[in-house]
């Protein structure tokens, strides 16, 4: 096969009827670890808007359980990419993602911002990062994907096309970042999360690279000392390098799913979607400080 054979394929589909698959081919074969990383520095995005970054404090999830919170996301929202919406395991995936958050006091409006996160901030780091720009086919596919994940969802007033997508997150953020310190909590576990996957020694270092893989309006809300300028010009011409030698490689000739990352570590016996995420306590009203979990699964859908 070559390099380019698998965005051919790409093209010859339709981007909103078969918009599952070619979200697919582009997130499990041409962009794996690129998906991965931009959806994690997503994940700050959302801490910086105070409501969502309180909310994820107080249920600790992200804080005490950053590990485990950080898998079943991981897994819940790779279980529906790599089966498509109509099968029983996207199914289950989507009833666990609803029941969590109809535990809580959510906004509209904010569950709106956080799908936004997912359909362009994976474009903005590949056409940065990648080892080729997201084809036009691949960005209108990834939207509707996530149009009709949002649908599933119950998010109202979705947008219709990836710039509605851009604007909406845009004007969200210009009107809504700003400092909380319980959103920095998370913020911070998070960070302590991504340099544990690493030797203790290079824990700084880690941490320094993704500060500067963030923008200013992220470091200004977290109040984060901005690494040096020579600092983030490196980082970010190293992570373009590896983008360039990805472009020389054969291309991927099997998926690569959420769950087989290294970055994935809870589950080492299995896991089954309806076992992942948390469980309110019956009876609380939703209360977002007491929650209990699901015992652990043995084995993998």
């Amino acid at each position: 096969m070559k390099r380019f054979a698998r965005l051919q394929e790409i093209r010859r589909l339709d981007p909103v009827a078969d918009a599952h698959e070619i979200y697919r081919l582009s997130a499990a074969f041409e962009f794996p670890w690129d998906y991965t990383r931009a959806l994690e520095l997503a994940l700050f995005r959302t801490y910086a808007v105070p409501s969502i970054g309180r909310l994820l404090a107080e249920t600790a999830e992200l804080t005490d359980r950053t590990q485990k919170r950080y898998d079943d996301t991981a897994l819940l929202l790779d279980t529906v990419m790599e089966h498509g919406f109509a099968a029983d395991q996207a199914r289950t995936a989507i009833r666990r993602i609803n029941q969590m958050h109809h535990a809580y006091d959510i906004s509209d409006e904010d569950m709106r911002y956080v799908l936004s996160t997912f359909v362009v901030m994976p474009r903005r780091w590949i056409d940065a990062y990648g080892w080729r720009r997201l084809s036009r086919h691949e960005v209108v596919a990834t939207t509707e994907y996530y149009r009709t994940f949002g649908r599933h969802l119950g998010i109202p007033g979705i947008p219709e096309t990836y710039e509605e997508f851009e604007d909406l997150l845009n004007a969200y953020e210009t009107a809504h970042f700003g400092w909380d310190e319980r959103s920095r909590q998370v913020s911070d576990a998070t960070l302590d999360l991504m340099a544990s996957w690493y030797p203790g020694p290079l824990a700084p270092l880690l941490r320094t690279a993704t500060l500067a893989l963030l923008d200013e309006p992220l470091l200004r809300a977290f109040r984060y000392e901005a690494p040096r300028e020579s600092t983030t010009a490196l980082v970010r011409r190293v992570v373009r390098t590896r983008g360039r030698l990805v472009r020389l490689l054969p291309p991927r000739r099997a998926p690569h799913f959420a769950r087989q990352n290294w970055e994935v570590r809870s589950y080492p016996d299995g896991y089954r979607p309806a076992g992942l995420g948390t469980w309110p306590v019956p009876g609380l009203g939703g209360c977002p400080v007491r929650h209990t979990h699901a015992p652990a699964a043995d084995a993998s859908e």
